[in-house]
């Protein structure tokens, strides 16, 4: 076990956790909410930071980044724990494991090995991502500044709901992000996934202000997310909070887990991609959606395509300071 960061002692020996955005008061003992961080004799400890549970060289594209360096690979790796539980999780094998009271496994990786096997790979990046980055900081940490050292990115794939603590603390050593907006809704995030919207929302402000590359993951649900009225909040807030050039991405629904309700149509999606470009959003994209012809990006400006992309490849060369090749129109992100 590693003593964990961002914590504060309490009396009779419990512990405030300050990672995350349910600050749990955690008692001698026990394990907070995310069931990867354990209060020992007074002291917060970390179950994760030598247990890394699922590795992978990816498609930038697959994080989803579709503005961030596009075409490469980054090296990805999650531990078990999530600090909310999502009724939907794709990965809950990961994520929920720990929350049911097992203690988490995983390989015992070096953050000096995570960042070697990344440049043996070839990848320009490294990604914190699977389960959720922010209950496995200490490892995210150590070996996001060994990485900023040997020349790699770094980038968190992230549900959101952590303080504004943990983000501050790796300004410095993150590049982009990719964060879940759920819903638009205190009822969803309270009945599906045990957590709140408004921490969410101030999170996605605060990684804009630091000035991190930020695209917006919304995954569509029939009957819960998926009304106009809502989706035309989530576009606006995009809009207006984050900057209207900031990627939408709106990912298909399939069931999985505990949740049984019909994959979600693509004219929902379709009906979402129009009312994202209504609050004047430049780039929107449906994902989970193969051979789709949102997934290239075209020139806000005049409409040509920019970068082609298929499946997660992308076709063609990419321009270094992401200009159009017709109208030399800019696109905001890092493409060299």
């Amino acid at each position: 076990m590693r003593e964990a960061l961002l914590w504060r002692p309490r009396s009779q020996n419990r512990v405030q956790c300050e990672l995350c955005s349910q600050y749990c008061l955690i008692k001698d003992g026990e394990r907070g909410k995310c069931g990867v961080r354990l209060n020992q004799g007074g002291t917060l400890f970390t179950l994760v930071f030598d247990k890394v549970a699922a590795a992978n060289l990816d498609p930038i594209e697959k994080k989803p980044l579709y503005h961030f360096l596009p075409g490469t690979t980054s090296f990805s790796i999650g531990t078990q724990g999530c600090n909310i539980a999502c009724g939907f999780c794709q990965n809950y094998s990961l994520s929920q494991s720990p929350k049911e009271g097992r203690d988490p496994t995983g390989e015992a990786i070096t953050p000096e090995r995570i960042v070697a096997t990344a440049k043996d790979l070839g990848a320009a990046s490294i990604s914190y991502t699977y389960s959720e980055p922010t209950i496995f900081f200490e490892l995210v940490m150590e070996t996001a500044r060994l990485a900023v050292e040997e020349g790699l990115k770094n980038i968190l794939v992230s549900n959101g709901f952590m303080t504004d603590k943990m983000l501050d603390s790796c300004k410095d050593v993150i590049h982009a992000a990719n964060v879940d907006l759920k819903a638009f809704t205190d009822r969803f995030y309270k009945e599906l996934c045990d957590a709140r919207l408004n921490p969410v929302l101030d999170n996605l402000r605060h990684i804009r202000r630091l000035g991190w590359h930020l695209e917006v993951t919304s995954l569509i649900i029939p009957n819960w997310n998926d009304s106009e009225d809502e989706l035309r909040q989530m576009a606006g807030f995009i809009a207006n909070d984050l900057g209207k050039s900031t990627p939408w991405h709106l990912s298909r629904y399939h069931p999985t887990y505990k949740m049984t309700e019909p994959s979600t149509p693509v004219e929902t999606l379709e009906r979402a991609f129009a009312i994202g470009k209504e609050a004047g959003l430049e780039y929107v994209y449906l994902g989970n959606v193969p051979g789709h012809d949102s997934n290239s990006t075209k020139c806000p400006e005049c409409g040509c395509v920019c970068i082609k992309r298929s499946g997660y490849q992308v076709a063609g060369p990419v321009r270094e300071d992401g200009s159009c090749p017709e109208c030399g129109h800019k696109t905001e992100g890092v493409f060299a």
